[in-house]
């Protein structure tokens, strides 16, 4: 492939003496950008919705009675303004229900709606196909040593000393 058809991304950037290690987070960092892409375009275009709100439903529909806002936070990675903007979409869609909680009238719960049991049924399944697709051009062993591998990653992260933790 000539440079010129080359897709511009993170990655193309490196020099020939960059860090190995360097080398590592561009290609993890662009391939993860590009699948979240693939998935956010799938759901927009099938389910007028995006990758953000597919995780919230997510959380939602494998905790039956419900998160507090905090705990949606805290499992989608993002602040509790965004989760409280999400929430607040879902629910005019019908797909969430929000709640004061009943033993502390601070919190509020979020469930998912039948409907938005429905809607997420349908939104997981093409999820599962697409991402199937994407990664189908690895074996099955190539499968397992690359979660095998990003798990060491993630375990070192999590055990490196944070400003709150020291």
């Amino acid at each position: 492939m000539t440079p010129a058809l080359r897709m511009k991304d993170p990655e193309t950037r490196l020099a020939g003496d960059d860090h190995e290690a360097l080398r590592l987070w561009l290609r993890l960092f662009t391939s993860t950008t590009l699948v979240e892409r693939a998935v956010d375009s799938m759901l927009k275009r099938e389910f007028s919705s995006s990758l953000a709100r597919f995780d919230l439903l997510a959380q939602l529909e494998r905790a039956p009675a419900g998160l507090r806002m905090g705990e949606l936070s805290e499992r989608i990675l993002t602040t509790g303004g965004n989760v409280t903007f999400l929430a607040a979409a879902l629910e005019r869609d019908g797909y969430v229900s929000r709640r004061t909680a009943a033993e502390d009238r601070r919190a509020v719960v979020v469930r998912l709606t039948a409907l938005g049991r429905r809607h997420f049924t349908a939104m997981a399944r093409s999820h599962e196909r697409l991402i199937i697709e994407i990664f189908s051009g690895l074996s099955a062993a190539e499968h397992r040593a690359l979660h095998q591998s990003l798990g060491h990653v993630k375990r070192t992260i999590r055990q490196r000393p944070t400003p709150e933790r020291t």
